[in-house]
């Protein structure tokens, strides 16, 4: 393997966390990750940010809040 250096690492950074890059590609950039603190912060960030968009996907509102708010476009509408 051979280090692919920060900006192959940065401009693969969304195929990397979804583990969409050819296996070598991904060890590459996994071994860069382990040598280069900058390029790892930016993937635990990554990490994160995917994590809570997962999180906000599959929750939802409380019914009563989803009434209030369905009530006041139709409110908003009508005017």
């Amino acid at each position: 393997m051979t280090d692919c250096g920060c900006e192959k690492a940065k401009s693969d950074l969304e195929e990397y966390l979804h583990h969409e890059l050819a296996r070598r590609e991904y060890a590459d950039i996994s071994e860069h990750l382990a040598n280069c603190a900058d390029c790892s912060d930016e993937v635990h960030v990554g990490r994160v940010l995917t994590d809570a968009v997962k999180r906000a996907c599959r929750d939802t509102a409380p019914e009563d809040l989803r009434l209030q708010v369905i009530s006041s476009l139709r409110v908003t509408i009508s005017h």
